[in-house]
């Protein structure tokens, strides 16, 4: 794989991720129901920084911001520039799964709303990656050292530089940082990254066509996609088959995680026929309508008629749940 270019805050990848985060936000009465605590005032976003990271941060102005605002963060020793990734409800949901919810759970707050200013400020330190990137490429020249540079970000503050790289072996690059905090008058962070993170950082296609799941869309990259599932014929192909489910990082594709063999199908949910839009059903809860129903994601969305809630249930548990009248 080549060196790549990381898609990160003002790329096409990141319009895509937020757009897919704009539309989870738009679902979220629909998904948890109403919220009678008003828990979406408790103000934790979550904000995606440089290189497609993203943390939780503090409020505690109690902004008004909403999926895709820019803002401004503090950091360790400075502050930075990021894109409002999640709030309320959802940014909560997010912190109780990652376990990062305990109270004496410490997180750094949101300064302040991006201005014009700030703005321009980030476009012209984008506009410098290439300058910076080819000036440490020279440097790792320099000094000979068996690694690949991979990416760089430089903070908003410029106090704080970090050199993302791959290398097969242990690299002794004390002076090479010597050289880079002398040129750029700042702290210097060497990060080792594997070839999966590299192609998350890649500004780039896949064999398929669509931009990378791991740049765009995948939350967590896949240590391995066959951990959860049987090893079938399939993965045990020839080398021209290993072809097809190697991604550009030569590791097994992230998205093979979602697939499904045709054989794990079961007859009876092969053979399980989902009733129609507007069909009322009993089940343990009282009776329902049959609202809408999703024959890709297999999901049958119900409202029941004695309190307005909606509930979808997938196909394999309709036949426990309820019968058709």
């Amino acid at each position: 794989m080549s060196n790549v270019i990381c898609s990160c805050l003002l790329g096409d990848n990141a319009k895509v991720r937020l757009r897919l985060s704009q539309l989870l936000h738009s679902e979220v009465e629909e998904l948890y129901g109403e919220d009678p605590a008003n828990e979406a005032n408790r103000f934790i976003c979550e904000v995606e920084l440089q290189g497609c990271r993203r943390e939780f941060f503090d409020n505690p102005d109690q902004l008004p911001l909403a999926v895709g605002q820019q803002v401004i963060v503090a950091t360790d020793g400075g502050y930075d520039y990021g894109v409002v990734y999640s709030t309320g409800r959802i940014a909560l949901k997010k912190l109780k799964l990652k376990g990062l919810d305990k109270p004496e759970a410490e997180r750094l707050a949101i300064i302040r709303q991006a201005n014009e200013d700030d703005s321009q400020a980030i476009i012209e330190l984008k506009g410098r990656k290439k300058e910076i990137r080819d000036a440490c490429l020279g440097k790792v020249k320099k000094h000979d050292l068996d690694m690949k540079l991979v990416d760089v970000e430089l903070r908003m503050d410029q106090q704080k530089l970090s050199v993302y790289y791959t290398s097969a072996h242990r690299v002794d690059f004390r002076s090479l940082v010597r050289d880079l905090a002398g040129e750029f008058k700042a702290r210097i962070q060497m990060v080792q990254i594997t070839t999966r993170e590299e192609a998350r950082r890649a500004n780039s296609f896949g064999p398929c066509g669509y931009l990378l799941c791991c740049s765009s869309w995948l939350p967590k990259i896949h240590a391995n996609p066959f951990a959860d599932k049987s090893v079938t014929s399939d993965a045990n192909g020839s080398d021209s088959h290993a072809f097809n489910i190697t991604g550009i990082c030569n590791r097994p594709k992230c998205c093979l995680g979602y697939s499904r063999h045709p054989r794990t199908t079961s007859g009876s949910s092969a053979s399980f026929s989902p009733p129609k839009p507007g069909d009322r059903v009993t089940t343990s809860s009282g009776e329902a309508v049959v609202e809408s129903v999703d024959m890709q994601k297999k999901l049958v969305l119900l409202r029941y008629v004695r309190n307005d809630q909606r509930r979808r249930v997938p196909f394999d548990k309709c036949r426990s749940l309820f019968t058709s009248k």
